[in-house]
């Protein structure tokens, strides 16, 4: 760990303009917006979902938003920062997990200030939410996950965790930088694997969220919801689930429509594809019986649901897919 600590304390190019000048944040570094919303694209690669970059040091950064979800990790020293308008003071080993619409600005880092910044997309935790049950979902934690999957909410929300002393946690992010830092053969699907061992700690340990922004909204029925889909996608109705949860029917379907932009259909639809997609990738079973498992009657009607959103026939992406393991 010593010979990582010396490598990060070492000046990147932008740190040593920034200390031979004294000038502001090069705004298109990060951005080609004319409001400054950092952008997944300037650091993260298309086919990557996770990413580490270590925070500008010497310079105060000013006001700005992100296009994904950041964790803020000290490795070594302090970060104070403004999240919205909560003033927070990160000390060495703590995680502030921010979604794509807070706002926040920070205080300029020293030389021994390490901050690593985990640059995450929001789709990533569309993976991680499928093996995760409401019931075993504290609320703020779920409303996190429910807020950074759609994009229609748009409330700024943060959570802080001061989770020093839990060993657990501080293994799973070194290991997560040192993956990143020096990748191997594997180290993509590694980090995914690591990344997501990390949020179930971080949910187990839901005690050690210091503060989070007063204006969390409770999703449980929501998550509840989405978690109804997932387990229950060829034969689940709203009625059924309405009444699972005690609600009336209209609203629940507005509220799921309030919280996530998206209809029960629209994202009982998603789901279903997903699992066909799945399928027929990973079998060798009918495409008929395959409509038929992930809850459609009607074949014609799969067919071109299933090529509005993917772009190509049932029967195609399974060609394509053929094709391409028998590329040497």
């Amino acid at each position: 760990m010593e010979a990582l600590m010396e490598q990060l304390l070492k000046e990147t190019d932008e740190e040593k303009a920034i200390l031979q000048r004294n000038n502001q944040v090069e705004k298109e570094l990060y951005t080609d917006q004319a409001e400054f919303i950092i952008e997944s694209d300037k650091f993260l690669s298309k086919e990557k979902m996770i990413m580490i970059r270590k925070h500008t040091r010497f310079i105060d950064f000013p006001r700005h938003k992100h296009d994904y979800i950041e964790i803020n990790y000290v490795y070594n020293g302090k970060l104070e920062q403004k999240a919205g308008n909560e003033d927070i003071t990160l000390k060495q080993g703590e995680l502030l997990l921010l979604n794509q619409y807070i706002d926040h600005e920070i205080k300029a880092c020293r030389r021994e200030d390490i901050v690593i910044n985990f640059i995450i997309q929001p789709q990533f935790f569309d993976y991680i939410f499928s093996y995760l049950t409401a019931d075993n979902l504290d609320n703020n934690i779920g409303d996190f996950l429910v807020s950074s999957l759609f994009n229609h909410t748009q409330n700024g929300q943060f959570l802080y965790f001061a989770v020093a002393e839990v060993n657990s946690i501080q293994e799973l992010v070194h290991k997560i930088i040192q993956e990143i830092m020096t990748p191997s053969l594997l180290s993509e699907s590694t980090v995914k694997l690591y990344m997501g061992l990390l949020v179930i700690e971080l949910m187990k340990h839901s005690d050690k969220i210091a503060k989070q922004n007063e204006s969390l909204i409770e999703h449980q029925s929501i998550m509840e919801a989405l978690r109804y889909i997932e387990d229950h996608f060829k034969d689940a109705s709203l009625y059924d689930l309405a009444e699972t949860l005690n609600q009336p029917h209209y609203r629940l379907s507005k509220n799921i429509k309030k919280i996530t932009g998206r209809t029960f259909k629209d994202l009982l639809q998603d789901k279903r594809l997903r699992e066909a997609k799945g399928l027929l990738g990973s079998t060798s079973i009918p495409i008929a019986a395959i409509v038929e498992q992930v809850g459609y009657d009607n074949i014609s009607y799969f067919y071109r649901i299933f090529k509005n959103k993917y772009g190509v026939t049932p029967k195609k992406y399974r060609e394509n897919l053929t094709k391409q393991s028998l590329i040497p």
